[in-house]
């Protein structure tokens, strides 16, 4: 069924609500915002401590990556009024439904593992309690927010703490990088071929174009259309190119605020641990810590504030993320929109992906190590889900007259290829 374009009306009201300097601190924002989870910000940390600002380049390369996989993600949501696995569960196997959920579920259980212990390291920086006891109460918090909390509070919320990230602005600022060293490694890429090197490689790519962030921005994409009233597939079908553009311009700035994050932590620690001989970077705290000496306290301070509030933001999209998927899976209601009362089974699939999330963390692992293993497994599980998602946006089944452009089809091929080489190289890696 070809998709329609929704009234003028409704396109009018939707304009009103996207204007000004709110209007861009919006859904593409809070994914960008979202992608510099405390997983990326140690991925980012751990790269920059190891090759310092030899490895900056890898920023802008990975903007139009990003860029690609995230807007066919939300065209997807808006053109065919569904969530990601709401379209593959209509369209594809349900082998195939069950084989991408079961990975991309574990990915967010894990990686939210990984966030809440790197959140609680960084806490611990500030407040003298057992990190256990930090994870238990920074997972209640969350929780509690997301049950009593409605779909547009938390968005209110999450804009306002994606700024937060500019704290890593300020922490590379005070560590008074090289300027010919910082240009030199943002404009010469500079590639080893070892274990190490193709191994933060792939965690920074898994991390910055992580399966959640996909769910996420589809799920966001249908929540806001729930909110206009828009409560069936049918309602949701359809996007005027007017909105398509919107969404590119809304994402364009998102990735790009993203972007810049992970540049300026790679180019804090590569400015600072680096060249002082601090190549290991083993928990959160030790990278806050090291910075204080070097670029002084604010640096440090700033340095964990931003992986705490980050925190606040990430692990509830990815325990949602984890929600919506397995929900549209089986067919049951699911939407932040729905009180806890009325989609109960929503919320206690959240709660039970907090709980096993809060349990991986009494098992003794490295906070550090397990955000940059984090990053690898997602650089593992992302190339088939990005591969899908390409051949949905161009399925005239599920997207009518609405199929990607060619500009768009050159991007995703090359982004989904650049993943695959990246995976398949470090599994060559470990047996050469």
């Amino acid at each position: 069924m070809p998709s329609r374009p929704r009234n003028k009306e409704a396109h009018s009201d939707n304009d009103k609500g996207k204007a000004g300097f709110g209007g861009l601190l919006g859904r593409g924002i809070i994914s960008g915002a979202a992608d510099d989870d405390p997983s990326a910000i140690g991925t980012y940390a751990s790269a920059g401590a190891r090759f310092g600002p030899d490895i900056l380049w890898t920023a802008p390369v990975t903007l139009p990556m990003m860029f690609t996989v995230v807007y066919l993600s939300s065209k997807l949501g808006q053109v065919s009024g569904r969530g990601l696995f709401h379209a593959i569960r209509d369209f594809y196997p349900r082998w195939l439904l069950w084989t991408v959920l079961v990975g991309v579920v574990t990915g967010n259980t894990i990686e939210a593992a990984a966030d809440l212990g790197g959140m609680a390291a960084a806490l611990n920086l500030f407040l003298p309690v057992p990190v256990p006891v930090l994870v238990a109460a920074v997972a209640v918090v969350i929780f509690a927010l997301q049950v009593l909390g409605s779909y547009m509070l938390i968005r209110r919320v999450f804009r306002w703490l994606a700024l937060t990230l500019l704290a890593y602005v300020g922490a590379a600022l005070l560590a008074q990088p090289d300027l010919l060293a910082t240009l030199k490694g943002t404009l010469i890429p500079k590639i080893e071929f070892s274990k190490e090197f193709l191994s933060i490689i792939v965690a920074i790519i898994g991390t910055t174009l992580s399966a959640y962030l996909y769910t996420w921005q589809s799920n966001e994409e249908v929540e806001e259309e729930i909110a206009e009233g828009k409560t069936t597939v049918e309602e949701r079908r359809g996007a005027s190119d007017r909105e398509l553009r919107h969404s590119k311009l809304e994402i364009l700035i998102g990735m790009t605020f993203s972007n810049l994050i992970m540049y300026f932590v790679i180019l804090a620690t590569g400015s600072t641990l680096y060249t002082h001989g601090q190549t290991e970077i083993e928990t959160a705290a030790q990278a806050a810590e090291a910075l204080k000496p070097i670029a002084g306290d604010a640096a440090g301070y700033l340095f964990a504030a931003g992986i705490v509030s980050v925190g606040f933001l990430a692990v509830p999209v990815m325990t949602t993320g984890a929600a919506y998927d397995l929900a549209q899976s089986i067919n049951i209601k699911g939407s932040l929109n729905a009180r806890a009362r009325d989609a109960k089974s929503f919320y206690v699939i959240m709660g039970i992906v907090t709980v096993v999330a809060v349990s991986l963390n009494f098992l003794g692992f490295n906070p550090m190590k397990a955000l940059v293993w984090s990053g690898i497994v997602q650089g593992f599980s992302t190339p088939p889900l990005l591969l899908l998602i390409l051949l949905m946006t161009n399925n005239r089944k599920i997207m009518g007259g609405q199929v990607n452009s060619r500009a768009m089809n050159i991007m995703g091929w090359i982004t989904t290829a650049v993943i695959f080489s990246a995976s398949g190289g470090l599994v060559v890696s470990w047996f050469v």
